[in-house]
């Protein structure tokens, strides 16, 4: 799925590469601006386009799992929170950052999808992104299907739930995945190579939703002080390939669906977001 090498940023190319993210995602390449068109944002979230077999051709797609919810977050939409645009914007964004093939569609537009936990089809997905997981509600066949893709060398990312009860009921739900007496939740250590595939990333921000952001005049911290400390977290396999990602008490997907909507909210968060998804995505295409 990597045309080619990608080469590493480190101590003032990491500055450079932030610089880059700046210039990219304020100007775009023309040549692929002309093909995608970002998404805007706000409060239309859509109808989810179910993967088909003509959805994958060995590109990369951004798949977002589907999940039902069986409670309410607030600022959270269960599955489609930040959808569809952070899917676009961050497609986008990866297809220029990197030599990563990003699947098209017909209309031009980064062909991501929406994929059922107990759909075959997820298997064609090395990474699948969840958000707002403090909300899942997984049934057994869901649960077996999740482990199942895990286990055969899938990536789990999930981002955007904060507080003490969403990681309580999301701690819960993995547990159900893979017993943590055998794959036990980790703190990914800031010398780990997922921080590091692309840009080294010194540590995961706390970004929260534009929202809030507005409201609270630049807090980031959602929940206050039940919310304070960003937590980034792993669990990995027997041969120490990370299996699942957590981002809890941040919003990094909020850095890409919101990119275009304020300049000063977009140079505070968006260079960092980006950053932290292009290595995760680089790490789950490597390992």
């Amino acid at each position: 799925m990597i045309a080619a090498p990608v080469p590493r940023a480190t101590g003032t190319s990491r500055r450079l590469a932030t610089a880059c993210i700046v210039a990219l995602t304020v100007t775009a390449t023309a040549a692929y601006a002309q093909q995608i068109i970002l998404g805007g944002g706000g409060g239309f979230r859509g109808a989810p386009k179910w993967a088909t077999p003509q959805s994958f051709d060995g590109s990369w797609n951004y798949c977002r799992g589907f999940f039902t919810s069986d409670y309410r977050e607030p600022g959270g939409s269960g599955w489609n929170t930040d959808f569809p645009a952070a899917d676009n914007n961050f497609s986008v964004r990866l297809a220029e950052l990197t030599f990563v093939s990003v699947k098209l569609a017909s209309n031009r537009q980064p062909d991501n999808v929406v994929v059922r936990l107990t759909d075959p089809l997820l298997f064609h997905c090395p990474m699948l992104f969840m958000e707002d997981v403090g909300t899942a509600a997984l049934d057994q066949d869901e649960i077996e299907s999740l482990r199942t893709y895990l286990l055969k060398g899938g990536l789990l990312w999930v981002d955007d739930f904060w507080g003490s009860l969403a990681w309580e009921r999301w701690q819960d739900t993995i547990a159900r995945v893979l017993p943590p007496g055998e794959y036990p939740v980790f703190d990914i250590p800031p010398d780990h190579p997922i921080l590091h595939t692309l840009y080294n990333v010194k540590s995961v921000p706390q970004v929260s939703s534009i929202q809030f952001w507005y409201r609270s005049s630049g807090d980031v911290s959602e929940r206050g002080y039940d919310s304070q400390r960003v937590d980034f977290r792993g669990i990995q396999d027997h041969k120490g390939r990370l299996m699942v990602v957590m981002t809890h008490n941040t919003d990094i997907s909020d850095t890409w669906e919101r990119e275009g909507e304020n300049r000063e909210y977009f140079e505070r968060f968006s260079p960092d977001g980006y950053a932290v998804g292009v290595n995760v995505v680089l790490y789950a295409l490597t390992h």
